[in-house]
């Protein structure tokens, strides 16, 4: 089964590593997870910002 790689510098997804590290958000299980990388970090991000803020608020 082949995993998928978000490269931020390029913007593109790549089948398996062919950039370093550095470059990759992933692996992903489908290229069509790969492409919403951005998308899915940034929902992420938000929903940890909301914890923390209620952690903060908590203390």
């Amino acid at each position: 089964m082949s995993e998928f790689y978000y490269n931020v510098d390029t913007g593109q997804v790549e089948e398996g590593k062919q950039s370093s590290g550095m470059e990759l958000m992933g692996p992903y299980p489908t290229r069509e997870a790969a492409q919403q990388a951005l998308s899915t970090a940034e929902k992420r991000n938000e929903a940890w910002d909301r914890e923390d803020e209620d952690w903060d608020e908590e203390a």
